[in-house]
């Protein structure tokens, strides 16, 4: 048994109503009073003990969140906290990594809990046996000594006798007194990079040399475990970041789950019902309040606030205000009422969890059972049939009679599952609980059965199969079977779905390594055959054009081309029928065809864009219209309604491929404005990679405010690629390609594995700050100017500086670029109004120097002074060259 069990055993056993200090069980014990006092700490943080008093601090076991015989500290710790999951698993594999861990660095908010985790990393190396029996947690506040390097190194290295004034006795530094544990460097932010690389050569070696010491070497194994409230890259070498394998981000109070908020209230009033002795009644509105109110100094102010509130409760109870410890929302701060009003998810988790018809929470260190408890929903598929056979088998249930049960079990659980799930999680959460590769291959596995089903699915479905995914591969990794009672019924009813979750059964292994049971295939079909967008009340779309056949024939071409009957519906506006007759027909379609879902109106010229804002104030139905009506619109618009796609979803799909910037169209408010500026995706194997692709760009990348976009194409044949490239090149400017093969287009190319490991995708957010930077600067640029075109002129000198670079072989930075576009545009202006412009200083001398550049700088402007009819002086090439030719301007080629 591991000391902390032992410890945790021990005070289980001695806990009374005073409980015990730590001097008291370390004597009880015979271990060191330090070693214990920190493994009651350890305890403290993970909810399992309680703390009260103060000289001496007296400790109890916590009853109601004992964990079970047997369990780790850590996963005791992350069954309340989900969202912690994925951090706890990577410092697992951290700490576990030979032969004696990686270090590692958290991120994060202030009050997330950085040292906490810290803490129980170290007893959990501590139950691993990683650490030496009596390794020690040493911890060290970077900001103590931030602005001495001097005496900063003799903390972290010691110093020798006599090294500095003062140094009357050799004295060891934190890394020896940290050897053989863990040393936690908090606030590393702060440390000036002479501390950081102060560190260097013991990170690489193990090897150090006290303050003072110049021969002797000395050697510690030392775990490093670095937290910082700033953003890794911005305040800390790089030269020190690389050297740590393993960094963490530990999720605001903001990006967790509503539930793991609701067991830390539950967690620190239980600890302050142990202190006081005494239970604390809470109204429920008070709790509800807690669970929404903002928090921007994280679990440490929700703690501090509760504390605060307790303290108040007990002075009333003292001063006989009050019959008991009772707190209603009237005792609560303004900041914190008002989280009742601003928010609705605590609606949600207050049907979940059992006993909330009550006015009052009561918080009890002493009940045997926790106060907030989950109904059995939250179980897997997997833990309800393993659960129902057993219930069954138990009750000498024929096999007939077990079939027929488990299968009715299963349609329940699946009909209750997705609006559960939908409701618990958020984008956020989920990717703290299984994961961007599990989210990557759900949304790989809808993607392929929407295009096979001709279906599309709703958010909730990528929700729960997400989850039931990690589930899954967790159970099959366990060696755990997994049984299907339905498959063969799942097979027989939905043959369609049933072959689509074959399909996605081999994404699965494919990307998991592991050989999933064709039962696995009926649970998938069963997440296909849950309520989806296909079943819902589809938007409806109605083309209206001049003429007597126009609208007819392009939504009768659209539905044959679609295979469908009434996709879209055409009405045709007779040219001596006034507008008002031809809304009247509208109208009365309308009335016998109710659009629930939404309508949109695809037309071709003038007042026919009234009808969208008449229709949605007389009929209440949501309306939007897209002039210059054309077939590829109703077609794209026909499909996207087909597959149940939101009215706002279908208008942007549409105003997409508009490969005209339509005149007369109405202006689009700047949050709706077209994209300028693409990325393409490409696969050869259908649309799902680059649909895959496109899905990690659009999560990860800022498109500043949609000036881009990324668009997924399929590659039939290079020349039609080509082509398409070609096309979207005329709407706007393509920065970048992904793909796995060369399609000869010049721009960026990047593979489709760069992207996926995330190599990429810091060097294209940079093309797209910048590319977004210079879109942004068009209007600017216009302003500067008295006798050009802004935009014509514009696209010349850009021109003009990419040849530059190309020519010379240099990349200016973005910043550089953008001063030399404007300085460009003006020296163009002044030429065209036979203006002077400066002498450049030194101009042979410099001409000498660089004559190959200039050169280059020439050439590259040839077409901006054709186009322009301009004459630009060797002095003004003698100031572009220098652009180039600053050494802090320009990135290597």
């Amino acid at each position: 048994m591991k000391r902390i069990d032992t410890v945790k055993q021990r005070l289980a056993e001695l806990t009374g109503q005073r409980g015990i200090s730590a001097g008291e069980l370390a004597e009880d014990l015979g271990l060191s009073r330090a070693n214990v006092s920190s493994d009651l700490n350890a305890l403290c943080k993970a909810g399992l003990a309680e703390k009260y008093g103060s000289k001496p601090i007296y400790y109890k076991i916590a009853e109601a969140t004992v964990c079970q015989s047997g369990e780790l500290l850590l996963d005791a710790f992350v069954q309340s906290n989900h969202s912690l999951f994925h951090c706890v698993e990577e410092a697992k594999a951290a700490v576990l990594y030979p032969p004696h861990g990686m270090h590692m660095l958290f991120f994060g908010e202030t009050g997330v809990g950085k040292s906490m985790f810290a803490e129980l990393i170290y007893q959990y190396a501590h139950e691993k046996g990683c650490l030496a029996a009596d390794g020690p947690f040493v911890d060290f506040n970077c900001a103590d000594y931030a602005d001495n390097p001097q005496l900063l190194l003799s903390q972290l290295m010691g110093a020798k006798k006599g090294a500095y004034t003062g140094a009357d006795s050799d004295r060891p530094g934190l890394i020896e007194k940290a050897d053989g544990g863990i040393l936690f460097l908090d606030e590393v932010h702060r440390l000036p990079p002479q501390g950081q690389e102060m560190l260097f050569t013991f990170m690489d070696k193990g090897i150090y040399r006290r303050l003072g010491e110049t021969d002797a070497q000395r050697s510690a194994t030392v775990l490093l475990i670095c937290a910082t409230t700033e953003d890794p890259g911005s305040n800390l070498l790089k030269t020190f970041v690389r050297r740590i394998p393993m960094v963490i981000k530990i999720p605001s109070l903001s990006e967790r789950s509503t539930d793991e908020r609701l067991n830390l209230i539950s967690t620190f009033f239980t600890a302050e019902s142990a202190r006081l002795g005494k239970p604390i009644s809470v109204s429920v509105n008070s709790v509800r309040s807690l669970l929404s109110y903002p928090c921007p100094n994280n679990i440490g102010q929700l703690k501090n606030d509760i504390q605060i509130l307790c303290a108040r409760a007990y002075s009333d109870y003292v001063s006989g205000k009050k019959d008991e410890l009772c707190i209603v929302s009237l005792d609560l701060p303004d900041a914190i009422r008002k989280g009742l009003f601003s928010e609705t998810s605590h609606r949600d988790i207050w049907k979940r969890y059992i006993g909330m018809n009550k006015r009052f929470c009561v918080f009890d260190s002493t009940a045997k059972t926790p106060l907030f408890t989950r109904d059995e929903s939250s179980e897997t598929i997997y833990d309800m049939i393993d659960e129902r056979m057993r219930e069954l088998k138990n009750a000498h249930a024929s096999e007939q009679e077990i079939e027929k049960e488990l299968n009715s079990d299963i349609e329940l659980y699946f009909q209750k599952y997705i609006s559960q799930e939908a409701g618990t999680q958020s984008f956020s959460n989920l990717k703290n609980l299984v994961g961007m590769k599990i989210i990557y291959a759900a949304d790989e596995i809808l993607s392929q059965a929407s295009r096979e089903l001709t279906r599309a699915f709703q958010d909730d479905v990528r929700y729960g199969l997400s989850i039931h995914i990690y589930n899954s591969i967790n159970r099959v990794q366990r060696g755990r079977k997994i049984v299907n009672p339905q498959l063969n019924n799942m097979r027989k009813r939905y043959p369609k779905e049933f072959s689509a979750a074959l399909k996605g059964l081999a994404i699965i292994n494919d990307q998991f390594d592991v050989e999933m049971p064709i039962d696995e295939a009926g649970f998938l079909a069963a997440f296909f055959n849950i309520d989806c967008l296909g079943k819902r009340a589809k938007v409806r779309v109605i083309v209206i054009a001049h003429g007597s056949s126009t609208a007819a024939s392009m939504a009768e071409t659209a539905n044959r081309l679609l295979g469908f009957q009434d996709a879209a519906i055409g009405i045709n506006a007779l040219l001596d029928e006034s507008p008002q007759a031809v809304y009247h027909h509208l109208k009365d379609y309308l009335h016998q065809h109710p659009a629930e879902s939404g309508l949109l109106l695809l037309v071709d010229m003038g007042s026919l864009l009234n009808f969208a804002p008449a229709v949605q104030k007389e009929l209440g139905t949501p309306t939007k219209a897209i002039p210059l009506v054309s077939t590829l619109h109703v077609v794209e618009a026909a499909r996207k309604a087909s597959l149940g796609y939101s009215l706002e979803e279908i208008y942007r799909a549409v105003m997409r491929i508009q490969e005209l910037s339509p005149e007369g169209a109405p202006a689009l408010p700047s949050k709706e404005r077209l994209a300028r500026i693409f990325i393409i995706s490409i696969c050869t194997t259908g649309e799902g990679s680059a649909a895959l692709i496109k899905n990690i760009l659009d999560s990860q990348l800022n498109y500043h405010g949609g000036i881009c976009e990324t668009i997924a194409l399929k590659l039939t044949d290079f020349e039609n690629i080509r082509e398409r490239l070609e096309t979207i090149s005329k709407i706007g400017r393509i920065i970048c390609i992904i793909s796995s093969f060369d399609v000869g287009f010049p721009v960026a190319h990047y593979r489709l594995s760069e992207v996926i490991d995330g190599n990429a995708l810091t060097k294209i957010q940079k093309t797209v700050d910048q590319e977004c930077t210079l879109e942004n600067i068009s209007g600017t640029f216009s302003t500067m100017l008295k006798n050009a075109d802004g935009p014509r002129l514009l696209a010349a000198v850009r021109k003009a500086v990419e040849g530059m670079e190309q020519k010379s072989g240099c990349t200016l930075t973005p910043d550089v670029k953008i001063g030399l576009y404007c300085h460009m545009g003006c020296m163009v202006d002044r030429l065209l109004s036979n203006g002077t412009l400066r002498a450049f200083p030194g101009k042979e001398a410099y001409r000498n120097q660089n004559e190959a550049l200039l050169h280059q700088i020439k050439e590259a402007c040839v077409p901006l002074t054709s186009a322009f009819q301009i004459s630009i002086s060797e002095d003004e090439f003698c100031y572009l060259s220098k652009f180039f030719t600053e050494p802090n301007c320009v990135h290597p080629a």
